[in-house]
């Protein structure tokens, strides 16, 4: 084919191909209200320059080094986050199916054939007779078949063959358009994959340093019922007040409660110090963690206004970009509606016998196109059509109740951190009181003016506001993670890769090369 007739095909092509058929995506309104209901400025959260807010590294706010240490492994070694890297590979792999189909496909084929025939066959026949009066008559006949070597030749062929099938109506560019708004998405699953397994680790590291202090509380309290009985014990055997046996046997039990308490707290620091080593990619023995004397901090955390949400969240990211998939594979199925139409053309040389091959009177082409159009279906194309109108619907609405529920959880996180606030403002007043009460109550008992029932109420009570106050302490510090999450931790939808240029994650160490 020469390239007058090339240049004419491709220029018929993109002629052809200037049509697109199908919606053209524009994004949906989202319910977006102007301020966070719980960021009214009689409420907890105070205004900040946004560029004070957690980007990146997010969990160094914390200020806790083993969070420091296996955050940025969580993106690395996490075994969830390999599956959604797997997953984000496998759609842009699919972008670059989609996309090859817009160009011809070229192909080269060529044959050498030898071959060889009879030229000639000769025959000779022979017949003797014998005649006798007695015997009789005989006869004989004796035929031979001489064949002479024929000719040999050789012959060969080399085509070269072009197929086109244009996007007259965007079909292809559509699939394209969906393929790539997939590949996005797949990325923003990536992303909110990764940040789900690292507020995970995070909670999860913030359980256990409050495992840690619950172990040192119940063994501060071990030791506080240990002095209390030895000085019950004292007290009876010297007489100085009135103690009962039943007094001693109540300072024993209390002890041995509250040991039997410090030993199974244990169970739930294995576990959590467990989970942390899988969540980094880790076998669980192969991660020591020794008990920690400190509690991570809690920090400040920006919030913004509602409509930062939009691009900062990848869950919300991940549903507008299925949404944007959706709506071109409506114009996918509109393209079914037009016909198809296929160019071909071939080119090359044939001889026989073999020299001579590429000479130009041995040069042969071909052109040709083919037309397609579907007459009747019985309604399969208009219900193909409906069924991506409803899909493109059903991810519209996901896409809102996606924002929806964005806005909520914020809403829930804030509420959290305001009102735990202030209950920790209160038990903070209550252990204070209570630690001075329990004091008091040993000074009593110990100059004789109370029983230990006093001593063991007021200890009791003491516990338990200590306890409380711990637990409302976690409750902010994961209500604080929970926001940072919940706010996109830093990600933004700008950070959403072309599939030409993907995002490459670093190998994962622990796979061993064989």
């Amino acid at each position: 084919m020469t390239p007058a007739r090339l240049t004419c095909l491709i220029a018929l092509g993109v002629i052809l191909g200037g049509c697109l058929v199908g919606p053209n995506y524009r994004r949906p309104a989202a319910p977006v209200a102007p301020q966070f209901k719980e960021q009214a400025p009689e409420g907890w959260a105070q205004a900040s320059p946004a560029d004070a807010a957690p980007k990146g590294a997010w969990w160094t706010a914390f200020h806790d080094p083993l969070l420091d240490e296996l955050e940025p492994q969580v993106a690395i070694s996490n075994q969830t986050v390999r599956v959604d890297y797997a997953n984000y590979l496998q759609a842009i792999a699919e972008v670059k199916v989609a996309r090859a189909q817009l160009f011809p496909t070229i192909g080269l084929s060529g044959s050498i054939t030898r071959s060889s025939s009879p030229t000639g066959v000769t025959t000779t026949t022979a017949s003797t007779s014998a005649a006798g009066t007695t015997t009789g008559t005989t006869t004989g006949t004796t035929t031979g078949t001489t064949a002479h070597t024929g000719s040999r030749s050789t012959s060969a062929t080399l085509e070269g063959t072009a197929s086109w099938t244009p996007d007259i109506w965007g079909q292809v560019r559509r699939l394209i358009e969906e393929n790539t708004a997939l590949a996005q998405s797949d990325e923003a699953t990536l992303a909110n994959a990764t940040l789900s397994e690292q507020t995970l680790l995070a909670t999860t590291v913030i359980e256990l340093r409050l495992a840690d202090a619950n172990i040192d509380l119940e063994q501060k309290t071990v030791d506080a019922y240990q002095e209390a009985l030895r000085i019950t014990k004292a007290q009876g055997a010297a007489g100085i007040t009135a103690t009962p046996p039943s007094a001693v046997l109540t300072a024993q039990v209390a002890l041995e409660s509250a040991q039997a308490t410090l030993i199974g707290l244990g169970v739930a620091r294995a576990q959590y110090a467990h989970a942390i080593a899988v969540l980094a990619g880790k076998n669980p023995e192969d991660l020591d963690i020794p008990k920690g004397t400190v509690i991570p901090a809690l920090p400040p955390v920006p919030v913004g206004v509602p409509s930062t949400l939009l691009e900062r969240r990848p869950d919300i990211a991940a549903a507008e970009r299925t949404m944007k998939a959706q709506n071109a594979a409506v114009g996918i199925a509109v393209a079914a509606y037009y016909p198809t139409i296929s160019l071909s053309a071939a080119a090359g040389f044939t001889q026989s016998p073999l020299d001579g091959l590429l000479h130009a009177a041995n040069h042969v082409w071909s052109l040709g196109a083919n037309g397609t159009q579907t007459l009747f279906d019985f309604g399969e194309r208009h219900a193909e059509v409906a069924a991506a109108r409803a899909a493109y619907e059903a991810a519209v609405a996901s896409y809102r109740n996606t924002v929806l529920t964005a806005f909520e959880q914020v809403e829930n996180d804030l509420s959290g951190l305001r009102i735990l606030e202030a209950q920790a403002k209160a038990l903070d007043t209550a252990v204070r009181d209570a630690v001075r009460g329990t004091e008091i109550a040993m000074a009593e008992f110990q100059a004789g003016t109370v029983d230990y029932t006093t001593v063991a109420q007021a200890q009791e009570v003491q516990l338990s506001d200590q306890q409380n106050a711990l637990n409302v302490q976690q409750s902010r510090l994961l209500d604080a993670v929970s926001l940072i999450g919940d706010l996109g931790g830093g990600w933004s939808s700008g950070d959403l890769h072309a599939p030409s240029d993907p995002l490459a994650l670093p190998p994962d160490p622990s796979e061993k090369a064989e």
